[in-house]
C-alpha cells in the first residue's frame, strides 16, 4: 500500500461524517463511458453534425426527438452495466456509520443497486421516466423497447426521460439535500470528475470540514486546494482504502 492510500485510510478511519461527491469516472469501472467520449451524430436531414452537448439538451430534445432518443438509448443507458470495487466500498463506508450521502452526477442508478441508501442524483436518473401530459412512471426497459419516440400507454403523450438536459435547472430539492450534506461534512471525497460541469461542480464550494480528499486520474481546478490529492482510479484506490479499515 503507497503512502496516499495509507493516509486516507487513516482519514477515513477517523471520520464520521464522510459525503462522497462522484461523476462519470466512478462508472467507467462498469463500463459505462464518460458521453462526452461519444462522437457527435450527424444528421443527414440536418447535413450537419451535433455535439454530445448539444445531443443531450432541451432544444435538441425539442426540435429533434426521435434522434435525441436514438442518442440517448444508444449512449447513456446501459442495462447490463453492474456495480463496481467503487459502488461496492461506499456501501461499506456506509454501514459502517461514516458515509452520510452520496452526492452523484450520474444517472445509472448503480449506487443504489450496489445498496447505498442515501443519493442524491444532480442530474436524475435513467431509471425514472415519466409522460409529460399525465405523468405516468415507466422504467429504463420500456424506454428502451419503445420504438422511436417513447408514447405513454395510457394518454399518448411524450415519455421523458427524469434526467436533467442542457438549458435545464437542477432539482431545487436535490440541489438543497447535497448541500446541506457537503456543508455538514468533516470529510468531503471528490471521485471521478473533472469538476467542469456547473452547476453541480460549484457544490463543493459549500465545504468547510476537516479532510477534502481529490481522487481522480487527471488533474482538477481543485487539486490545490485539497488536503490529500491521489491521480488513480476511483474502484481501484477506494476498494483498497476500504478494505484496510
Amino acid at each position: 500500500m503507497n503512502e496516499k492510500i495509507k493516509q486516507l485510510t487513516q482519514i477515513l478511519r477517523d471520520s464520521n461524517n464522510i459525503v462522497f461527491f462522484g461523476g462519470a469516472g466512478v462508472s467507467t469501472a462498469s463500463q459505462i463511458p464518460d458521453f462526452r467520449s461519444a462522437n457527435g451524430l450527424f444528421n443527414e436531414r440536418l447535413n450537419r453534425t451535433f455535439t454530445p452537448e448539444q445531443l443531450v439538451s432541451h432544444t435538441f430534445f425539442v426540435k429533434y426527438p426521435e434522434d435525441f432518443y436514438q442518442f440517448y438509448k444508444d449512449k447513456l443507458i446501459y442495462p447490463e452495466a453492474q456495480p463496481n470495487a467503487c459502488h461496492k466500498a461506499l456501501v461499506k463506508l456506509e454501514q459502517m456509520g461514516k458515509l452520510k450521502a452520496i452526492v452523484t452526477q450520474n444517472i445509472d442508478g448503480l449506487h443504489q443497486m450496489a445498496g447505498s441508501q442515501v443519493v442524491y442524483e444532480l442530474h436524475g436518473s435513467v431509471h425514472r421516466n415519466y409522460c409529460l401530459k399525465c405523468g405516468a412512471f415507466y422504467d429504463a426497459a420500456y424506454l428502451l423497447e419503445a420504438p422511436g419516440i417513447p408514447k405513454c400507454q395510457r394518454c399518448g403523450g411524450v415519455v421523458k426521460p427524469d434526467v436533467v438536459l442542457y438549458e435545464e435547472g437542477l432539482d431545487d430539492e436535490v440541489i438543497s439535500a447535497a448541500v446541506s450534506a457537503i456543508a455538514m461534512a468533516e470529510t468531503l471525497i471528490i471521485g471521478g470528475t473533472s469538476l467542469v460541469v456547473y452547476p453541480a461542480a460549484g457544490l463543493i464550494h459549500y465545504f468547510k470540514g476537516k479532510h477534502l480528499i481529490l481522487i481522480n486520474k487527471s488533474t482538477t481546478s481543485a487539486d490545490d486546494t485539497a488536503d490529500l490529492v491521489i491521480h488513480d482510479a476511483i474502484d481501484k484506490v477506494l476498494a483498497e482504502a476500504v478494505s484496510s479499515l
